[in-house]
This record gives C-alpha cells, sequence and structure tokens, in this order.
C-alpha cells in the first residue's frame, strides 16, 4: 500500500508539474506574449500538453489507480486521495480513448481559434473567425465523442464543467428564471430608467488599475499568493498553490466594466487561494466545478459589490484615485450600479438582465450539438434570440456572437455554469444571513471580510472535495432552486424602482 501510494504520489506531481508549466504558456500568450513569439509558445503548449496527457494515460498510472481502487487500500485514503483516485480512474478511462496525435492537435488548434478570435472580435467580423469556430465544434464533439462514446455529446460537456450536472435538471431551473424574469423586466422597464449622465467622461487606465488593487485588497485577495495582469478578455487562473493569478480589461469611458471584473475575478481567486493545503496535489485542488466557481465570482460581484453598503467605507477612496467620482453623487453611483437595462455585452450587463444572457448561450450550444446548426447560420440565430429575450439586436457581429471567448478553445458546456452561479449564489445568501444577520450592517461597517470568511470556512477550504449539489446541500441544506435569487431580485429592485 505504502509504496504504491508513494509512487502514485510522486506520478501526481510530475502530471502536476507539466500542468503548471502549460498554464503558464497560455497565461503568457493570453496576456503579454509578443505576436511574432506565438507560433513558437503554441509548438511548446503543445509538447507540454502532450507529455502532460502521456503521464495521464500510461499503462503505469492506470494500473496504480486500479490498485488503489481496491476497496480493501481506497478505504485506508484520506478523502482528498479518494476523490483522487476516484476521478483519475474516470478520466484514465476517457483519455485512453482518445488518440494521443488528437489530442496534440485539439490542444494546439483551440490555442490557435483563440488568437483568430481576438483578430475577428477586434474586427468585428465572424466571416474571419467561422471556419475556426466550425473546426472547434467538430473537434470537440469528437473529443468528448472518444472519451464518452454512449453518450449525447452535450451532457458529457455539461458534466465536464459542472460534474453531476444534466441538460434536464437545467432545463427546469432555468424555465424557473425566465418565468420569474420576464414580468420582472417588464416592471423595471415601466419604472423609468434613471439619468447617468454624469459617470460620462474619461476615466486613466493606470488610475483605474489602482482602483482594481484596492478593490482586491478589500474583499480579501492575496498579492502574496497571486498576481494581476491585462487581457483581452478577463479571466483568472491558477498556476499552482501559492500562485492564483487574474486578469482584467480596462475601458477608459466605462469604469464600471473594469472595476465589477475585477470584484468577479476576485472571487474566483479568494476561492482558489483559500483551499485548504491539505489538499495539494490533489484532485479536491483542481476546482473543476464551474458553477460552484462561478457562485463566488457573481456572489461577490453582485450580491455584494452592487449593495449600496458595500460601497460606503470605500467611496472616498474610490474618488481619491478616480476624482472624476468626487463629483458624482453616491446616490447616483448606487443607481448606476444597479441600472437594469438590456444591453449587448454580457460582461457588462446588470445582474438581473445577465441570467437572460446565459439563456440565451444556453439555447445556442443545444442548438449547436443538439440541432447540428450551421456554423455560418449562428450569427443570425444569435441576434433572433436576443431579440426574443431581450429586446434589442446587435448592429454587429462584435457586440453579438463574437463577444466571448469561451467557444474559441472549445468550452462548450461552460456557459450555464454562470447562471447556476448565481442561482448557487442566492442559496447562499439566504443561509449567511441565517447565520450572521442582514449583509447591510457588515457591509456598511467596512466588515466585509467577515463575510469572505464565512465562504473560506464553508465553501473555499474544501476546493472540489464536493460538486456543486453536494455543497449546496452542505451548506444550505436543501436541493438547488432558482426561488432565492428570484426573491433577492425582486426584493432588491422593487425597492430601488419602486413597485
Amino acid at each position: 500500500m505504502n509504496q504504491t501510494l508513494d509512487k502514485f504520489k510522486e506520478h501526481l506531481k510530475k502530471m502536476r508539474q507539466y500542468e503548471q508549466a502549460v498554464c503558464l504558456l497560455n497565461w503568457d500568450l493570453q496576456t503579454m506574449a509578443p505576436k511574432k513569439g506565438v507560433e513558437s509558445k503554441l509548438e511548446t503548449l503543445g509538447f507540454f500538453s502532450t507529455e502532460s496527457f502521456k503521464l495521464s494515460t500510461s499503462e503505469e498510472y492506470g494500473a496504480m489507480l486500479q490498485e488503489l481502487s481496491r476497496p480493501e487500500l481506497f478505504a485506508q485514503l484520506d478523502e482528498g486521495m479518494q476523490l483522487t483516485v476516484k476521478r483519475g480512474l474516470r478520466d484514465y478511462q476517457r483519455f485512453q480513448r482518445v488518440p494521443q496525435d488528437f489530442y496534440t492537435d485539439y490542444v494546439t488548434t483551440s490555442a490557435r481559434s483563440e488568437k483568430m478570435w481576438e483578430e475577428a472580435k477586434r474586427a468585428g467580423d465572424f466571416s474571419l473567425f467561422s471556419p475556426w469556430l466550425d473546426k472547434m465544434i467538430s473537434m470537440t464533439r469528437q473529443y468528448v465523442g472518444y472519451m464518452e462514446p454512449e453518450k449525447d455529446a452535450y451532457e458529457v460537456l455539461l458534466d465536464m464543467y459542472e460534474e453531476g450536472m444534466d441538460s434536464a435538471t437545467i432545463d427546469r431551473i432555468f424555465d424557473e428564471m425566465k418565468e420569474g424574469l420576464l414580468p420582472l423586466l417588464s416592471k423595471i422597464a415601466a419604472a423609468g430608467m434613471p439619468d447617468l449622465s454624469a459617470l460620462e467622461g474619461h476615466y486613466d487606465i493606470d488610475a483605474q488599475k489602482k482602483v482594481q488593487n484596492m478593490l482586491l485588497s478589500y474583499i480579501g485577495f492575496d498579492f502574496d499568493g497571486g498576481a494581476v495582469a491585462e487581457s483581452e478578455h478577463p479571466f483568472t487562473m491558477g498556476i499552482c498553490h501559492g500562485d492564483i493569478r487574474t486578469t482584467n480589461h480596462y475601458l477608459e469611458d466605462a469604469p464600471l466594466s473594469a472595476i465589477f471584473s475585477a470584484i468577479h475575478e476576485g472571487g474566483h481567486a479568494i476561492f482558489e487561494q483559500n483551499i485548504d493545503p491539505v489538499f495539494v496535489n490533489t484532485a479536491a485542488e483542481q476546482v473543476n466545478l464551474m458553477g460552484l466557481h462561478e457562485s463566488q465570482s457573481r456572489f461577490f460581484e453582485n450580491i455584494l459589490g452592487r449593495n449600496p453598503n458595500f460601497w460606503k467605507p470605500v467611496y472616498g477612496q474610490l474618488g481619491e484615485l478616480l476624482p472624476q467620482f468626487q463629483t458624482v453623487p453616491f446616490d447616483v453611483f448606487c443607481r448606476a450600479i444597479n441600472d437594469v437595462r438590456p444591453s449587448f455585452i454580457r460582461t457588462e450587463a446588470d445582474e438581473v438582465t445577465y441570467c437572460l444572457h446565459i439563456i440565451l448561450r444556453y439555447e445556442m450550444e443545444k442548438a449547436i450539438f443538439r440541432d447540428h446548426a450551421a456554423t455560418d447560420t449562428l450569427p443570425e440565430l444569435w441576434n433572433d434570440k436576443m431579440e426574443e429575450l431581450l429586446g434589442i439586436r446587435p448592429a454587429n457581429d462584435a457586440e453579438g456572437i463574437l463577444q466571448d471567448m469561451h467557444w474559441s478553445d472549445g468550452s462548450f458546456g461552460y456557459f450555464p455554469s454562470y447562471l447556476l452561479g448565481s442561482i448557487y449564489g442566492g442559496m447562499f445568501l439566504n443561509q449567511i444571513e441565517k447565520e450572521l444577520g442582514s449583509l447591510d450592517p457588515i457591509l456598511a461597517e467596512g466588515r466585509v471580510k467577515e463575510i469572505t470568511a464565512w465562504l473560506n470556512k464553508k465553501i473555499h477550504r474544501y476546493g472540489s472535495l464536493y460538486n456543486s449539489r453536494q455543497a449546496v446541500q452542505r451548506v444550505c441544506g436543501c436541493e438547488i432552486s432558482a426561488a432565492p435569487l428570484l426573491s433577492y431580485f425582486n426584493k432588491k429592485y422593487g425597492e430601488i424602482y419602486g413597485f
């Protein structure tokens, strides 16, 4: 037992080292790698990804997994290692079915596709990206077909990003959200839109970066265990224990975009920074439960960050770093951050209409993988669905189908996790207020880190030891429901808009 386990741990460590190299290369490609060096980095990325893949599909690794899976040995493992063996055996069986050459091609193609998406987005021209998207759809379908040949491709993709989740459950919950959201949006629209002209102006990007760092510190991000950079699309990446990195994108005429991206990505990063060190080099350390992950980012961004009380202790600091806010009355700022109106860009949407942005993408993914919608028809389908759900129609592809990076690297099935995360967040809010009392005085007194500590204790420390269903059950004592989130929306916006 001990000899096998020691050997297994060494193998895991080696796998993690290769994965770390892959993460660093991806980080560099998405942040600061010069254009002329991209091709060389892609080759190196392909090499390390292939080596990591070899380790995860080697006969030696499989034999150790089989040995440690024996009931008498499995029972002696700690819970982190039990999860590692369980998921490792599942993934081993999946990856064994994937040809090595195909995997290398898939990784390098997805990286090239991502770079072409960036170019197409800047140009606002879907035709530049269409062949690459078509290729990624085809290769992703092939990839999951190798892994789970007997299962529906989209069900496999959903499970990859949110283990234990299925389309039937998502359909039920998202239908519940649609039913509750559309009447709410009608009431908000009838109440009239606030005048937000006081926020118009030019906002220095270096100053915006200082605001970001202030906010990250305020909510509990550890700069000794993380780093911040700039990218086309904000994201968070865990390189290894003690190195969790986040990025942002800045707009000179829209400071709220970077402000709330900072809080959002900070939520992701804080989650990973606070995983119990006992889970290092186990499956629990790698949080691939994206709904649970998004529950934390969206909780920080919306439930905390859009609460006016969150800003009372730091609004003065915001004005010092961005002087334009010195002339913006606090109540105007609070209306601005809680302004609800249909808009084109998901990452800049308010917390209510954002839900419909995700439902749109979920329906698009089902059209791609279930209905086999042709790639060249997707922009029009996207625009039709946006008009149906939000009442607006994109004028170009950049504010339509090209706005997100996810499909460029094959991350189909990821989008639903954002709305699932919001739904989990509504449930966590209920439980926090049961245990700590109303959030309002806690935030108004600048004690936001008490809420962060609660999340650390109840959720973050466990990493992915429990899947999202299990985590919600453990923390809240009930099954997943959209009702708490809808209740939060109706109460909050009823008060703001006076209905």
